[in-house]
């Protein structure tokens, strides 16, 4: 299932470092960001119900993530 994202996050530094965490926190997923997108995209693409916990840790880490549908 790919998750779809919408974030405030601009920078490649950010988005790499984000994407790491994530990684760690889910193993085995592919994760990409789309800074050229107007809404910063974030892409996760696992087998498990990760939308709580994606947008919990954005937020806790200072961005703005909602689930696009």
């Amino acid at each position: 299932m790919i998750e779809v994202f919408k974030t405030n996050i601009t920078q490649k530094q950010k988005a790499n470092s984000i994407a790491e965490e994530l990684l760690q926190k889910i193993p085995g997923a592919k994760i990409n960001f789309d800074l050229t997108d107007c809404d910063n995209i974030l892409r996760i693409d696992c087998g498990a119900d990760i939308i709580q916990m994606v947008t919990e840790h954005l937020h806790n880490r200072g961005f703005q993530c909602e689930v696009l549908e």
